[in-house]
């Protein structure tokens, strides 16, 4: 199992739709085992975003994400960096796939609800900078981890 870092933006908060980001990937079969709202300070956006400092947009970032409260998601699952990234669409919402989070609630590139990490290795940095181990819940499972676990099995014969 595969996890990654996921972020309901500031805009996504304001605008109530903190169920519906989250619903999207447990419809999906993720475990979501990370989970806590709280407000980014500069020096953790500073963090988040450091491989952004000094592009022309960089300040807008920082200011937007300590705009307001996030929530911070560690999602788990099979293949679950690609996928969660399947379901965030593109950057820009007018061109992201149907059905994708941006595409149904994003009006332009800078208010485009979410974040989700690219790839392992920031998958794991992000984790680390916004949960401890103790805030990590992994020791439950759901009914998707039994299926799969079940699959695997007829798999395996």
């Amino acid at each position: 199992m595969e996890r990654t870092f996921v972020a309901i933006k500031p805009d996504g908060v304001k605008r109530n739709l903190i169920g519906k980001v989250i619903k999207k990937f447990e419809q999906k079969g993720y475990k979501i085992v990370g989970l806590k709202m709280m407000n980014v300070s500069s020096e953790l956006a500073s963090k988040h975003y450091e491989e952004h400092e000094g592009k022309p947009f960089y300040p807008a970032l920082i200011n937007f994400i300590t705009s307001g409260p996030i929530v911070a998601l560690a999602i788990e699952g099979v293949n679950v960096i690609q996928g969660v990234r399947h379901l965030v669409g593109s950057t820009q919402g007018d061109q992201a796939d149907v059905g994708s989070i941006r595409a149904d609630f994003s009006p332009f590139s800078t208010m485009n609800i979410i974040h989700a990490s690219d790839s392992e290795e920031s998958a794991n940095r992000e984790l680390n900078l916004y949960f401890k181990d103790e805030e990590i819940c992994n020791n439950y499972k759901t009914m998707f981890d039994l299926i799969y676990e079940e699959h695997l099995a007829k798999l395996a014969q």
